[in-house]
């Protein structure tokens, strides 16, 4: 479960066949971890698929492929007993099957508890289709009426409360090439405080530069519009020529740095390899874009200068190898290297530099140029922690931190 992020649940594609209802809800709260609380129930499935009943508000919306949403498409019922069902529905099948799976799904699950949900243990769960906009806008109600609203940010200095009047906000992604012909590279930045203006003056706390605002964009879906103001919560996405960073805070002056969010060691490593040597600063750039966007993470050997990547999956490597491949034009090869564990490492200089000379082999540095140390095995690492008990070995690291 990710940090105990309350979540809402759509299960897609009621149009089209596929497992039932139960057995989708049950594997939900195998993977999630959390109680599924159904809000609406399908009837029927694929072909057969007539819409929704709506348990939150006791009301049945019948689905209308391919067409408007109409008046009456929503029916208000008296619960399940309602005759207005078997008129709507005709009796038969479909009608006892909703009764029968929805009154098992009362009786054995559990009734909605909103402090569960902020804590991520139940999932209010919703079906419809969403190609058709069916279900979509009774999920949206949803979240307006039991989601969360802005909480606290953590910084270093102090909490950021969401009602404060002057601004701040945090980049929490960048994502470079999102318009290949352009080459444009958008930094995304969660509002924590205060209210943004388009063409306001914020300072980049980690530069101390102050700069105006301009064009600050908003997503949906592939489309891009202009923000002219925001309020906590809101994403913004910023146009960026490098000089921003993942965990850079921006405030109207006050310098605060927010924390949380975190770099994990990677549990696999690959030495990069060009089929053209030509190449060599198109690879920098690339690796060092999708390293700032966290694509991957990217270590530089203080021996040899040799770049390795690391990951959590194979599927990273592969990812990077397109992008690099498609939007950077480098033909790069992935080879394997002798590492299982990486460490980053705190302490005086002295004391990293020292190791730094033993370990030439095995010490490299960041994007951030933060040290660390890569070992073969988890044994050859913790006999490293154990000679070396001045220096910190940290698993984890925050973005945020230099």
């Amino acid at each position: 479960r990710q940090r105990d992020v309350p979540v809402m649940t759509f299960v897609n594609k009621l149009d089209r066949d596929g497992q039932s209802p139960l057995d989708l809800t049950a594997e939900i709260e195998e993977v999630l971890g959390m109680t599924c609380v159904p809000f609406s129930w399908p009837i029927g499935m694929g072909k057969e698929f007539r819409g929704v009943y709506n348990l939150h508000r006791d009301r049945l919306e019948l689905f209308n492929p391919g067409g408007e949403r109409r008046p009456e498409d929503r029916v208000r019922v008296e619960g399940l007993d309602d005759p207005t069902l078997d008129r709507v529905l005709g009796a038969g099948d479909v009608v006892e099957t909703l009764r029968e799976e929805v009154e098992l799904v009362r009786e054995a699950g559990d009734t909605f508890d909103r402090e569960a949900y902020l804590a991520a243990r139940q999932t209010p769960t919703f079906f419809g289709s969403a190609l058709n906009n069916f279900g979509v806008s009774e999920f949206l109600d949803a979240l307006m009426e039991v989601a969360p609203p802005p909480r606290p940010t953590p910084s270093r200095t102090r909490p950021i409360q969401p009602n404060e009047d002057k601004f701040s906000g945090f980049v929490f992604k960048i994502q470079a090439n999102m318009n290949p012909q352009h080459r444009d590279r958008i930094a995304f930045l969660r509002v924590c405080s205060g209210k943004f203006e388009q063409g306001m003056k914020v300072r980049q706390v980690r530069t101390g530069a102050d700069s105006k605002v301009r064009n600050a964009i908003t997503f949906l879906a592939r489309e891009r519009t202009i923000v002219e103001e925001a309020w906590p919560g809101d994403i913004l996405g910023l146009h960026d020529k490098g000089a921003i960073q993942v965990g850079d805070t921006f405030t109207e002056g006050e310098p605060l740095q927010v924390m949380g969010i975190p770099h994990f060691a990677p549990e696999l490593f690959k030495r990069v390899r060009l089929q053209n040597p030509l190449a060599s600063k198109a690879l920098h750039k690339g690796l060092g874009h999708l390293g700032e966007e966290g694509a991957a993470q990217v270590f530089k050997m203080e021996l040899g200068g040799d770049l390795v990547v690391g990951a959590v999956g194979q599927l990273q490597f592969e990812v990077v190898a397109h992008r690099l491949n498609h939007e950077y034009g480098v033909d790069a090869i992935f080879a394997p290297i002798d590492f299982q564990v990486a460490r980053w490492v705190e302490g005086s200089e002295e004391d990293i530099a020292h190791l730094a000379k033993l370990f030439a082999h095995r010490f490299a540095r960041d994007a951030r140029q933060r040290a660390v140390v890569l070992a073969a095995t988890r044994y050859q690492m913790e006999a490293m922690q154990e000679r070396y008990k001045d220096l910190t070995f940290r698993e984890t690291v925050e973005i945020g931190e230099s």
